[in-house]
């Protein structure tokens, strides 16, 4: 596949790279990944990763199967977004968000927080391009190394490109997942910003045999009570992307893995190394400072999610359910919740629930 792509004799199967990537195996999926590839090789430098390739696979994820959100179902949210204002008001002294509340299709939640996203996986996509170009060029046979030397700028955002659109899928999945804006504990929306995911709030409460008034009401003030304690104490946010970022600059590719993957690649059967890249698998064990850092990031998020947890029992002491929708949230937690297997998969970060 590398000779034939380096060759420009145009005989590169799409189809191959795309089950490296994990996209979908169909024409129109295959004729975006092409051209999205052939831009990525003509991107300087300078210009860096293209994330809007991270932003369309998303988008295109998010959708498949997305239902729009019904007049009813706006009328009925917003009145809970207004009850809920009123207990977390009478619970807390937060002042209230400047803005109205949100309903998000899970299209507009991908879109509204792929910014926080790229700004996350950056430098592991960074560190992934730029150890493929290296490996790759070590391993290509005789005759094709002065082809790759000449062509690093292209190999790197073809790597790039590649981590951008797996980036893109991860993000898109897990918009079929979260409820809300905060419900991976991070701010991933902008600041002031609350929101509820109808669609999903609804396969939430499915066989919880809970009025699902009580666990729209339950779900609003806990969104609530997140949004405000960011917007409160506005330092929070920065310190948390912030401590996730320093962690994942750290973060090394594991090159004898990488060798191995590239010695023994089958054009033909791409499964192992998309599994490489989504498991983390090609990342090297964590440093001793990495894993200080991640005991400070735990506690830290362990700190918001116990302060949002207290919060929202007070504020919601009056359902008779309350409690029931709490300890749903708390094995959903347990048992590894969607910011788990996000950060997993995009910083090698993983999250352990021991600490809530």
């Amino acid at each position: 596949m590398l000779r034939e792509l380096l060759s420009g004799s145009g005989g590169i199967d799409p189809s191959k790279l795309a089950g490296a990537a994990g996209l979908p195996n169909d024409p129109a999926s295959l004729a975006a990944l092409f051209s999205q590839l052939q831009q990525a090789m003509q991107r300087s430098e300078e210009e860096g990763i293209d994330w809007s390739l991270a932003l369309r696979q998303a988008e295109q994820r998010a959708s498949t199967g997305q239902r729009q959100i019904a007049s009813a179902e706006t009328e009925r949210l917003d009145r809970a977004f207004d009850l809920a204002a009123l207990w977390l008001d009478e619970a807390v002294e937060v002042s209230a968000l400047p803005g109205t509340p949100e309903l998000l299709t899970r299209r507009s939640w991908a879109a509204a927080t792929m910014p926080i996203w790229t700004q996350l996986a950056e430098p592991v996509a960074l560190s992934i391009a730029d150890s493929l170009t290296r490996v790759m060029s070590e391993q290509a046979p005789e005759e094709l190394r002065s082809m790759i030397q000449g062509a690093s700028r292209m190999m790197r955002g073809i790597g790039g490109a590649m981590f951008a659109m797996q980036l893109g899928q991860v993000v898109g999945q897990l918009s079929t997942e979260v409820v809300s804006g905060g419900d991976v504990g991070l701010p991933l929306l902008e600041d002031g910003r609350a929101a509820l995911l109808p669609e999903n709030v609804v396969e939430f409460g499915e066989g919880l045999d809970i009025p699902s008034d009580q666990v729209e009401l339950y779900l609003a003030v806990r969104e609530l009570a997140h949004a405000r304690l960011f917007r409160h104490a506005r330092w929070l946010r920065l310190h948390l992307i912030t401590a996730i970022t320093a962690f994942a600059r750290g973060i090394d590719v594991d090159v004898e893995r990488l060798e191995q993957l590239a010695e023994g690649f089958d054009p033909s059967n791409t499964d192992e190394l998309r599994d490489a890249v989504a498991n983390g698998a090609l990342l090297r064990p964590k440093s001793p400072e990495q894993e200080a850092a991640l005991g400070r990031l735990e506690t830290m998020l362990a700190l918001v999610e116990g302060w949002v947890d207290v919060v929202t029992a007070d504020a919601t002491s009056r359902l008779p359910k309350s409690d029931a929708v709490a300890e749903t949230i708390r094995r959903r937690r347990a048992t590894g919740g969607p910011a788990e297997s996000a950060l997993a998969t995009l910083v090698g970060l993983e999250l352990r629930p021991r600490r809530l």
